[in-house]
C-alpha cells in the first residue's frame, strides 16, 4: 500500500508562528554545547568585574575619570584611535567565522543567546513544557496561571537587576557601587543606568527574542552578502527527507514512496527563530543546530540515519565536494591575522606617556637684566601607567654651552595623573644662530628608562 502524496503537499510554503513563538526544550550533542558555552561565558561575566591586578579593578571603564583599564593597560581617551583596530580586527574575524560556519555566533556566543537561552530556560521551570505554555496562555486567567505567570517574571527581573548590576560594575568600581547600592547610596545617574539596562534585558530576552533578531540585528540582514557555497550551515536534505509523511516506525518507506522525513514538527518546535528548516536556507536561522538534535533524536527512533538535517553546505548536499579553502575564506582570515597583529604591535609599542609643551602666550621672549634670553613654556605630563613615577625632564639640540634654566629632576606624577610644570629657558642670544631655533623637551621615567617622550618646541630670540 502506497500513501497518495497530493501536488499541494509539495509546496513549500514558509512557515509562520501563530501566537508567539514558544521554544520546546530539547536534548542533544549542540544543545550540551550551547548551554556549556553560555554558562561559560555568562560566569566570566559575572566574574570578571570582582577579579583584582596591582591592587586594583583589573577591568574597570571609568567613563567620568576617562580611564579605561584593562589588566596591565590602561587607556585613555587619547588612545581611541587604538578602538578602531579593534573594531576591524573583530569585524575581518566575525567576516571570516561567518564565511566558515554561518551564523554560529548568533547560535552560541551571542548575548542576546544567551539570555534568552536563560530566560527559556526559567519559564521551563515555571510555566512548564510547551505544550503546557500553549494551554496556560490559552487558559482563563486563575490562580494557578496568576501565580505562575507571576514566579516568571519575578524571576526574570531579578536575572535582569543581577544583569544590570553586573554590567555597570564595569563602568563603577565594583566595591563602591555594591556598597552604595546596598546602603541605598546610589546617585541618580548611576540609578538610572541600572534600571535602564534591568529594562532592556527584561524586554530583549524575556518578550522580544526572536523579533530582536529577525528584525533588529543587522547582522541578520548583511551575512547573506558573506554566505557562498562552500559555507557550513544548518540545512536539510531534501533530497533524503521528501516525501515527508507520518508513519509507523516498522513501516518500510520505500515501499510506501516516503522519505526520511516523518513529518513529526520536532525541527519546528525547537527552533528559538520559529520557522521550518526544511524550507531551505533561511536569514532567520541563528545555526544553533536544535533541529539537529531533535531530528537525529526521531532518526533514531525509527532506525534511519542521523543527520537529514546537519552542517553541512550547498556543494555537499548538491554531492560535490566542499573548498574548504577558497581564496573569500583565506582572504578574510588573513585580513584578520594582519588587524590583529598590527593591534598587537600597536599596543605594545605604546608608550604611556603624554606631554604636551605650551607656550607662554604674554610674550614671545624677553630680556632679563643680564642681557640673556628667556622663554617660559608649560610642560603638561599625564602619566598613564597604574603606577606612580618620576620622571627626568632635559633639553635637546637647544645650545652647546650651559643653560640657565629651572628644569626639575625627579617629578613625582602618579598613576593617571596630570601635572603641569612651569619651565624657564635663559639662553645667551648670541649663542644662537637664527631667531627661531627649534628643539626638545625629553621626558623619561627614572624607574622605567623605556619610558620615555621627545616633545618639539621652538626657542625665539631678539
Amino acid at each position: 500500500m502506497k500513501f497518495n502524496i497530493k501536488e499541494e503537499h509539495l509546496i513549500i510554503k514558509p512557515y509562520k508562528a501563530e501566537g508567539g513563538v514558544y521554544v520546546r526544550e530539547q536534548k542533544g550533542f549542540y544543545q550540551k554545547i550551547r548551554r556549556n558555552i553560555g554558562c561559560l561565558l555568562m560566569m566570566m561575566f559575572i566574574v570578571m568585574p570582582w577579579i583584582q591586578f596591582n591592587g586594583q579593578q583589573a577591568i574597570l571603564f571609568d567613563v567620568v575619570s576617562q580611564e579605561f583599564r584593562i589588566f596591565a593597560v590602561t587607556f585613555w581617551p587619547q588612545d581611541f584611535i587604538l578602538l578602531a583596530g579593534v573594531l576591524m580586527a573583530a569585524a575581518f574575524a566575525l567576516f571570516f567565522i561567518t564565511t566558515w560556519l554561518g551564523r554560529v555566533w548568533c547560535g552560541y556566543v551571542c548575548p542576546q543567546t544567551i539570555w534568552t537561552l536563560a530566560y527559556v530556560w526559567i519559564e521551563h521551570r515555571t510555566e512548564g513544557t510547551r505544550n503546557q505554555r500553549i494551554a496556560l496562555d490559552k487558559a482563563p486567567w486563575t490562580i494557578n496561571k496568576i501565580s505562575r505567570k507571576s514566579l516568571k517574571h519575578i524571576c526574570w527581573l531579578l536575572m535582569s537587576l543581577f544583569t544590570a548590576t553586573t554590567f555597570i560594575s564595569y563602568f563603577v568600581p565594583v566595591v563602591e557601587f555594591y556598597r552604595g547600592l546596598f546602603s541605598f547610596a546610589l546617585n541618580g545617574t548611576v540609578t538610572f543606568w541600572v534600571f535602564f539596562f534591568a529594562v532592556c534585558t527584561h524586554v530583549n530576552a524575556g518578550w522580544m527574542r526572536e523579533h530582536l533578531c529577525i528584525h533588529f540585528c543587522p547582522y541578520s540582514r548583511f551575512q547573506s552578502a558573506m554566505f557562498d557555497k562552500n559555507t557550513f550551515m544548518v540545512a536539510y536534505d531534501s533530497k533524503r527527507g521528501e516525501n515527508r509523511a507520518p508513519r509507523k516506525r516498522k513501516d518500510d518507506p520505500k515501499s510506501l514512496g516516503l522519505g526520511d522525513c516523518v513529518d513529526c514538527n520536532l525541527c519546528v518546535d525547537v527552533c528559538p527563530a520559529g520557522i521550518d528548516i526544511r524550507n531551505g536556507i533561511q536569514y532567520e536561522c541563528i545555526n544553533c543546530g536544535l533541529c539537529i538534535d531533535a531530528c537525529d533524536q526521531t532518526m533514531e527512533k525509527f532506525n534511519y540515519a542521523k543527520g537529514l538535517i546537519s552542517y553541512t553546505s550547498e556543494q555537499a548536499l548538491a554531492g560535490k565536494e566542499t573548498n574548504r579553502l577558497n581564496i573569500k575564506l583565506v582572504s578574510y582570515a588573513c585580513l584578520t591575522l594582519i588587524f590583529s597583529a598590527l593591534l598587537v604591535v600597536a599596543i605594545d609599542s605604546r608608550i604611556p606617556l603624554e606631554a604636551n609643551v605650551i607656550r607662554d602666550r604674554t610674550a614671545l621672549y624677553r630680556v632679563n637684566f643680564e642681557g640673556v634670553v628667556e622663554n617660559t613654556f608649560t610642560l603638561k605630563i599625564l602619566n598613564k601607567s597604574q603606577v606612580p613615577l618620576h620622571f627626568d625632564l632635559n633639553v635637546e639640540a637647544l645650545t652647546d654651552t650651559e643653560l640657565t634654566l629651572n628644569l626639575p629632576k625627579k617629578v613625582l606624577i602618579g598613576a593617571g595623573v596630570m601635572q603641569e610644570i612651569p619651565i624657564t629657558l635663559a639662553v645667551d642670544g648670541y649663542e644662537l644662530k637664527k631667531k627661531i631655533t627649534h628643539f626638545n623637551f625629553i621626558i623619561q621615567a627614572i624607574e622605567q628608562p623605556d619610558i620615555t617622550l621627545k616633545k618639539s618646541s621652538v626657542f625665539f630670540r631678539n
